[in-house]
């Protein structure tokens, strides 16, 4: 299926509401440990698939539910910096990252230009990690920006209290960005990394 925008929706993603971030300085640094543990900064700054890890973390498979997938065509749609880098027209998809059991461990929104994002996705229902190895795409993962923040809609959607923990990143493919994404996980997972 082609999802080329014929026109753009209304449709909200959930940002934190920072309590505090931190740049590509302190994604290259890291943090003090007793600020966020050694397990959840190789997570959150590590340039690994965070879905291989959360498998590899919970020993169940990673599923997607994917929420939402709106052409947003030029608009900025309140995205981090390097929203710019991905062409448009643009197309905002939302998933939840869970285990085969049902508990969501990650809510993930990524900006891919819309003509391309077919070649890339081909299977909706995989995690976008998984797509792009049986394309054995090769990516760099250019972590820009981590946050530490809060969000009454991740509460509800993850049934844990926040604050959660984010970051934004790009993928760069050929020299180009792919698409940008912007993760938060659950504290849920607060019982496997600390």
């Amino acid at each position: 299926m082609n999802w080329q925008p014929t026109s753009t929706l209304e449709t909200n993603w959930h940002a934190l509401k920072p309590l505090w971030q931190g740049g590509e300085d302190i994604v290259k640094t890291g943090l003090p440990h007793e600020q966020l543990p050694p397990a959840w900064q190789i997570l959150l700054l590590g340039d690994g698939s965070p879905t291989r890890h959360l498998r590899l973390l919970t020993r169940e498979p990673i599923e997607v539910d994917v929420i939402d997938m709106s052409p947003i065509g030029n608009d900025r749609d309140r995205a981090p910096g390097g929203i710019e880098a991905v062409p448009s027209p643009r197309l905002r998809r939302q998933v939840w990252l869970r285990t085969a059991s049902g508990q969501r461990l990650a809510y993930a929104v990524s900006w891919w230009e819309a003509q391309e994002v077919d070649e890339y996705l081909q299977n909706r229902a995989l995690p976008i990690w998984d797509n792009l190895s049986r394309l054995h795409t090769e990516l760099y993962r250019d972590i820009q920006g981590i946050y530490y923040g809060e969000s009454a809609e991740l509460e509800k959607a993850f049934a844990e209290a926040g604050p959660f923990w984010g970051r934004h990143y790009l993928f760069w493919h050929n020299g180009q960005p792919l698409t940008l994404i912007y993760e938060v996980f659950s504290p849920y997972l607060k019982r496997y990394l600390g």
